[in-house]
């Protein structure tokens, strides 16, 4: 048991520093902090918030669903934070690219993972952009958008790959368990509340 789990640290930190350090380059030091900015909570939060604001009522369910989902996940993923209570890796390691300036908090799982997974499980699922007649799923774009995030998060230096991993996970399963939530009265009266301005 302690010979696997030597094994999958090791691996973690290999593939840490394959991703940190190795696919180093000008561009992704640009993008790649923008990126994760775009995958915060607080981004997410206000996606869900406009859409919920200027959308119809089956967008505002969505929103609503949706913000459901990041605090499931949130909440587990700052339980497991508090419980592991592992240091990040520029607090650990040697050489790490850290790109951004980071608070010294815990690093297991990736809250920016979990969050972008489960918006993106929820809206990708619920939600179709209409054009010219047709409709488009997004549930691919935006999975791949959230798997993005998450590798902004190891490049820029904040986590390792199995925080990522596991983040997205959890963001998954709460997407899926806010989805059955679905026809909850609750959520349906939530969805159907007009803000003044939409009056």
């Amino acid at each position: 048991m302690n010979s696997l789990l030597s094994s999958m640290s090791y691996l973690n930190i290999l593939s840490f520093y394959l991703i940190n350090h190795g696919l180093d380059n000008r561009l992704f030091d640009i993008i790649m902090p923008i990126i994760t900015d775009f995958g915060s909570l607080l981004a997410w939060f206000l996606i869900f918030g406009l859409m919920f604001a200027f959308g119809g009522q089956k967008t505002r369910k969505i929103a609503v669903l949706g913000v459901m989902a990041l605090l499931i996940a949130n909440v587990v993923v700052y339980s497991l934070k508090f419980f592991v209570a592992e240091p990040r890796p520029f607090l650990t390691l040697a050489n790490v690219d850290l790109l951004v300036h980071a608070e010294e908090t815990y690093s297991f799982p990736s809250g920016h993972a979990a969050s972008s997974f489960a918006a993106a499980f929820v809206i990708g699922r619920k939600y179709k952009l209409k054009l010219k007649g047709k409709s488009y799923s997004l549930f691919y774009p935006l999975m791949i958008f959230a798997a993005l995030v998450g590798f902004s998060r190891i490049y820029i230096g904040v986590h390792y790959p199995y925080d990522v991993l596991v983040g997205a996970i959890i963001g998954i399963l709460s997407g899926y368990f806010a989805l059955k939530l679905w026809n909850n009265n609750l959520i349906e009266k939530i969805s159907r509340i007009n803000f003044k301005l939409k009056t």
